[in-house]
């Protein structure tokens, strides 16, 4: 499928943030966060993780209500996209050696409200750039492309750790100024060539009559059964997506011991999982034009149920590789056509409003898993036991999603 401009300009904004999403959130900088010596560890960094993600979730359906108005969603995600760049370079001029560990958290929450905001009206933004009929492909382009771009930047930094020392600063220092810089050159395609398509008209007393627009919306949700319907179980298994991604590491690492994975081998798991969602998520994308949408999230849903029986049985570093082989054929497809099936459920001149709501509960989601798995090892005292805490998750969401519509091409 040939992409238009302006869908080839969507989708490269997903390569864009993609690279933050990789080195900021996941990799580089727990690593240099935990160089900082302070009366806390570098597990506190869930704590800042959770301030930007209340934040955005409380913020976003407010925001998003008014970004509805003609001209003004893409001042919002220029606004998110501004700040998250330039924070992110800022995490580059913070020296561990200093001891302002609170000025640098504090920069990472603000990169990640930058991050996660200008997500919400990018999102968005899809129900301008294509038609129902091409959201599926244009969607999972988006994560495939943003899943194996993502490894140029990434790969880069790692190589500058490599040679200037993995106990070094520098090179995750460098590779900050690089994530920054890669954000910021693809997002120039999107700012450019992207409008806003569906909109509300200008009226008088705007963001009083979004807060009439947002309690309308929550108090008359029967109007819009299928997209609560949705919105559950997508909480639900993306939940369980959300764990597996956050608790992969930590898991293998309680499992197999810190001696069978050092540093350099968890990043190089990473680099898997990104190389093997990029082919899958374009393979969802075409599966879902001819069995359906709803079929092929179904089929992630039950890869990640065997993602989970599998993980019981590792016992070597390989097995995590092929671990991270398994989730990452579904990873991409399963966010890339959930996000996809959204927007072709909701009103597309309120896309804005209802991404944020999809994104309140994309942001805390990951909050059941945890502490599930956390709960089921503290009363078994068995690590390997507490993956299987998590397939409820999954099949609960099954369910629900299973009483959603069917689609036109689904038998």
């Amino acid at each position: 499928m040939k992409l238009t401009q302006e869908e080839r300009s969507w989708v490269l904004y997903d390569c864009a943030n993609s690279a933050y999403s990789i080195a900021i959130t996941t990799a580089l900088f727990p690593i240099i966060f935990g160089m900082f010596k302070s009366s806390g560890n570098s597990m506190d960094l869930g704590y800042f993780n959770t301030i930007a993600s209340i934040f955005i979730a409380v913020l976003s359906p407010i925001l998003g209500t008014i970004a509805d108005y003609k001209d003004k969603k893409k001042r919002f995600f220029l606004f998110f996209f501004i700040i998250g760049v330039v924070f992110t370079a800022s995490l580059a001029f913070v020296q561990p050696e200093s001891g302002l560990r609170l000025l640098i958290a504090i920069f990472y929450v603000l990169s990640a409200i930058g991050f996660f905001g200008a997500n919400i009206f990018y999102d968005s933004f899809l129900v301008d750039v294509t038609t129902d009929e091409r959201m599926d492909k244009v969607s999972t382009r988006g994560f495939a492309f943003g899943y194996i771009s993502s490894v140029i930047p990434f790969a880069i930094s790692l190589l500058m750790i490599l040679a200037l020392g993995m106990d070094k600063t520098v090179g995750y220092q460098i590779g900050f100024i690089i994530t920054a810089v890669w954000w910021g050159l693809l997002t120039i395609p999107m700012i450019k060539n992207v409008k806003q398509i569906h909109f509300i008209e200008h009226e008088p007393n705007p963001v009083k009559n979004s807060f009439k627009r947002l309690a309308l919306t929550i108090t008359d949700i029967k109007k819009h059964k299928t997209v609560a319907v949705f919105l559950i179980a997508y909480f639900l298994y993306i939940d369980g997506v959300d764990t597996i991604i956050k608790m992969v590491v930590p898991y293998a690492t309680t499992v197999l011991g810190t001696d069978a994975l050092d540093t350099f081998t968890l990043l190089a798991i990473l680099l898997v999982i990104q190389i093997i969602a990029f082919p899958c998520a374009i393979i969802y994308g075409n599966l879902a034009k001819k069995y359906s949408t709803r079929l092929m999230i179904i089929v992630g849903i039950f890869t990640y149920i065997i993602a989970c029986i599998a993980a019981y049985f590792i016992t070597s570093v390989w097995h995590i590789f092929i671990l991270g082989a398994l989730v990452g054929s579904a990873q991409g497809g399963i966010q890339a056509l959930s996000r996809s099936y959204y927007a072709k459920i909701i009103p597309k001149q309120n896309s804005n409003e209802f991404f944020g709501f999809y994104n309140i509960f994309g942001k805390f989601a990951a909050i059941i898993g945890p502490g599930l798995m956390a709960l089921t090892t503290t009363i078994t005292g068995n690590a390997k036991i507490s993956i299987f805490s998590i397939i409820p998750l999954f099949i609960a969401g099954f369910f629900v999603f299973l009483t959603l519509p069917k689609d036109a091409n689904e038998a």
